[in-house]
């Protein structure tokens, strides 16, 4: 893939991950990079999400939430899924939804 080609993934973060704002970290970092996407907390107590932006930021920032996370948080793994080219953003911002449970 070339460095500019537009990709998408879903991620999954296992860990001490919520209550240690890892959302609003995650929000932070991505915007830093110019994605797009979002972020929740889920009832099993991981974070998920979706990121979309140039190939080298999204590369930037899956690094980031494999090995470094918020200040206070523990990640003990990092899946990612669903990885794929895309030709345009679906996301205007990246944000933190209101969780639906």
């Amino acid at each position: 893939m070339a460095e500019s080609e537009l990709v998408s993934f879903d991620f999954e973060i296992f860990g001490i991950v919520q209550d240690v704002f890892f959302r609003k970290f995650t929000k932070k970092k991505a915007k830093s990079l110019g994605l797009v996407g979002w972020v929740r907390n889920t009832e099993q107590g991981t974070v998920t999400g979706i990121a979309q932006g140039p190939q080298d930021k999204v590369k930037v920032m899956k690094d980031w939430l494999e090995k470094e996370g918020s200040p206070e948080s523990r990640v003990d793994r990092a899946e990612f899924k669903n990885e794929r080219t895309i030709s345009k953003l679906e996301f205007e911002s990246f944000t933190v939804p209101d969780p639906d449970y």
